[in-house]
């Protein structure tokens, strides 16, 4: 196998990880969000999850920004392409700057 295929595969598989991973952390901060406005109590083991989430969201959300900013100079929509980085995370940014990479280089 050459390097493109393995990191083609690695970068599928981050992909469905961050996405389930991305998916978890939303319907996680939704259920506080619920117990709070019906004065349940949630459990204090998922806390840590919560904290890691409340990370793992911020990340994504600031890479999702930083996609839509740049999406239009790759020749992308930025809506779209910061929606799709949100959810892959890092991922995202490396194919956007990697397709224009090549793309200087097919130029040459």
């Amino acid at each position: 196998m050459d390097w493109k295929s393995i990191s083609n595969n690695f970068y599928s598989t981050i992909k469905v990880i961050s996405t389930v991973f991305i998916t978890s952390a939303i319907a996680l901060e939704i259920f506080n969000i619920y117990a709070l406005f019906t004065n349940s109590k949630i459990p204090s083991s998922v806390n840590a999850f919560l904290w890691i989430g409340h990370f793992a969201i911020t990340a994504h959300f600031i890479e999702a920004i930083i996609a839509a900013f740049y999406a239009p100079s790759r020749e992308k929509m930025p809506i779209k392409y910061g929606i799709y980085t949100f959810f892959v995370g890092t991922v995202g940014l490396l194919e956007l700057f990697r397709k224009n990479d090549e793309q200087i280089i097919n130029k040459q």
